[in-house]
């Protein structure tokens, strides 16, 4: 899949994603101007913009988008889409949608929000502000049992091959958290050593293998209660609960 990666904002991610045709997705846009630049650039159309969730950093862009594109077609889960405003596609039940002549899936992963989703297509995982390179995203709306669920049942069903492309630029802190519950951890000392070098080099840090991030993301691990201090008998849920604890004051 083309997927261009368009930083927005301070610290966020928006994706383009082209067909042959000319015509173009954007996932999250939470500003218009980098959209818009990337799209004159490449002489496409904006006929989709997939919204992982309703918060102003994803989707503050669509109005302008929408000025440009009236008969722009926004796609969202049906419990964020009354907080994004103006017409809204709500997926359907399975999640299951064709666009740019692509089948999708909208996989509903609620705990960032109650109608968070990651779109998963081609060989591509966007995930918003559910999973992140070696991380997860506050719960806000949800609770540790179903962002532990989300990230450790609906997004196990994601190949190792597929990329994933969250929705900010948070991978370095992350990894720096990880080394600290995994001293000893190879891949996560590596992981960390090439994100920090991308980021020196001004290079995103998105674009790289599941594979990776069950290697590296202690959310995705959860069920090993030694990364949190806990008893070998306490469910993921708890050890999950405890590492979103401690990542929030990090």
């Amino acid at each position: 899949m083309d997927v261009e990666i368009l930083a927005c904002l301070e610290d966020n991610y928006a994706y383009l994603v082209r067909d042959e045709a000319g015509c173009a997705a954007v996932v999250d846009p939470g500003e218009a101007g980098p959209v818009l630049s990337a799209l004159a650039r490449r002489g496409l159309r904006l006929t989709h913009v997939f919204a992982t969730h309703h918060h102003g950093d994803h989707v503050g862009g669509l109005p302008a988008l929408r000025a440009h594109f009236p008969a722009l077609r926004v796609i969202a889960h049906p419990r964020d889409a009354a907080h994004i405003g103006g017409p809204v596609e709500a997926l359907a039940g399975d999640g299951r949608f064709e666009a740019l002549g692509l089948r999708w899936r909208g996989l509903h992963v609620p705990g960032h929000t109650l109608g968070a989703v990651a779109f998963w297509g081609g060989d591509a995982l966007f995930s918003g502000d559910t999973l992140f390179r070696a991380g997860c995203g506050r719960l806000f709306e949800g609770d540790a049992a179903m962002m532990h669920h989300a990230l450790n049942a609906t997004l196990g069903e994601v190949d190792d091959a597929t990329r994933l492309y969250p929705g900010h630029e948070y991978t370095v802190k992350n990894l720096r958290f990880a080394q600290g519950l995994l001293p000893d951890d190879v891949d996560v000392r590596e992981a960390l050593r090439e994100a920090e070098s991308w980021v020196a080099e001004g290079r995103p840090t998105v674009g790289r293998p599941m594979a990776l991030e069950r290697l590296t993301n202690p959310f995705l691990r959860s069920h090993d209660a030694r990364l949190c201090g806990l008893t070998e008998t306490e469910p993921g849920v708890a050890c999950f609960a405890a590492l979103r604890a401690r990542r929030d004051v990090f």
